[in-house]
């Protein structure tokens, strides 16, 4: 009589004979092209299929004033931003001995109409394919150097600063060829550049305290404004009909009516040490020599961000009332020296390399390397792919999008008022 033990012994003897059998006469193949029985919906055999977009974060090494050259290497990280920033590659710009230091990054600025990221560096400026990740173009022209570039929406053009000089160069995006130069005499030290939301006006300030204002229809400088300070980082609202700059030496900002020139307010943060721990023999030391580096609009124009690089801090401000008032602050990971918007606008990525939630001011994550360094950079962009195809991407600048209903009417009471007092 079989057993259990018995039976289950002949089924695995019948189950061995059966794959020699099978094995013998070719029948694996047959038996590999079989129907496989169908999956869930979006289930395809090795996987699930994957999103139709990717959202992708680029960080420019080295990019920051903060730390050694040789912290994070050099080149661009990208990192998943749908995945918790992990790490996916480096992309290598220029070659670098390890006997020497890599060229600091100065901007970056990519386009959907070329597909390409384009890196400035104190030296050198290149174009990268964002699909074969080869360099396209690398330039030195004058061998003037390179600030921070800004990319036409259509891609024709682009302006970016010389280091340092009085001048910005116009450049043909897709070979590299230089197009011309806007100079403003009164801007020596070129520094930061912004376009206008239409691309029809380029913002040239320089570390001084006159910024060019140029048609870029016709490349030519057509106005300038005077700054009380050395004009440092600035940002444009909706319509570019406001300007909103750090000034050297203010932990603050200045908001300038592009229309008069003129300053319509001036806010300061209100505690913090300010100014009794900056007005001081000798002055602490932080990178880019000034109390704030760092501003920018939530799309929607509601809220200014303000960092603060005495106290590590970001400041936010109610911007749908003159003047804004501040209304919460963020303690950073690290120094605080600059912000760029997410695409969407619901995350700032900070250069302490902190990703705070726009809507609850919290640190909800950190930029690391494939070591799982910080990456403390101010050269980053928020880029989304659809099809391997770049489809939108961030400005390096907080530039608002939409305006605030009360602050376009808090504006309009302050530059009335600002009109009276000058006539």
């Amino acid at each position: 009589m079989n057993t259990p033990n018995s039976l289950l012994s002949w089924t695995k003897v019948l189950q061995g004979a059966a794959l020699v059998f099978a094995a013998h006469f070719g029948l694996f193949p047959a038996m590999a092209q079989a129907p496989r029985p169908a999956g869930p919906p979006g289930y395809r055999p090795g996987g699930l299929v994957p999103p139709p977009t990717k959202e992708l974060i680029y960080v420019c090494l080295p990019g920051t004033l903060e730390g050694s050259w040789d912290e994070n290497g050099n080149g661009i990280v990208v990192l998943d931003a749908a995945n918790n920033y992990k790490f996916i590659k480096r992309i290598p710009t220029w070659f670098v001995p390890a006997s020497s230091f890599p060229m600091q990054v100065s901007g970056v600025a990519a386009s959907p109409a070329t597909q390409m990221i384009y890196v400035a560096a104190r030296g050198r400026m290149c174009a990268i394919d964002l699909q074969t990740e080869k360099m396209v173009w690398d330039k030195d022209y004058d061998g003037q150097g390179f600030e921070r570039p800004q990319v036409a929406p259509d891609g024709s053009f682009m302006y970016v600063g010389s280091n340092l000089k009085d001048f910005w160069y116009v450049v043909n995006p897709t070979t590299g060829e230089l197009i011309t130069r806007v100079h403003s005499p009164n801007s020596p030290d070129a520094h930061n550049l912004n376009l206008s939301l239409d691309g029809k006006t380029a913002f040239m300030a320089p570390n001084g305290p006159v910024m060019g204002i140029a048609d870029t229809t016709t490349h030519t400088l057509t106005k300038t404004i005077t700054f009380p300070d050395h004009v440092r980082v600035f940002v444009l609202n909706h319509d570019s009909s406001l300007i909103y700059s750090n000034l050297n030496n203010l932990l603050g900002f200045v908001i300038v009516d592009v229309k008069s020139g003129q300053i319509i307010q001036k806010v300061e943060v209100q505690g913090w040490g300010w100014p009794a721990n900056w007005n001081v023999t000798p002055r602490p030391r932080v990178p880019h020599a000034c109390p704030s580096h760092g501003i920018a609009l939530t799309h929607d124009e509601k809220e200014l961000w303000l960092d603060d690089g005495l106290n590590n801090v970001i400041h936010i401000f109610d911007n749908t009332q003159m003047p804004p008032k501040e209304v919460s602050s963020i303690k950073t990971t690290g120094g605080a020296y600059w912000i760029t918007m997410s695409v969407d606008g619901k995350r700032a990525y900070v250069s302490s390399g902190d990703v705070i939630d726009v809507q609850t001011h919290r640190i909800v994550g950190q930029l690391r390397d494939e070591y799982g360094r910080v990456m403390r950079s101010e050269k980053l962009l928020d880029m989304v792919f659809a099809k391997g195809k770049l489809v939108q991407v961030s400005n390096q600048f907080g530039n608002g999008l939409t305006p605030a209903p009360a602050a376009t009417a808090a504006v309009q009471r302050a530059e009335a008022v600002a009109e009276l007092a000058g006539n």
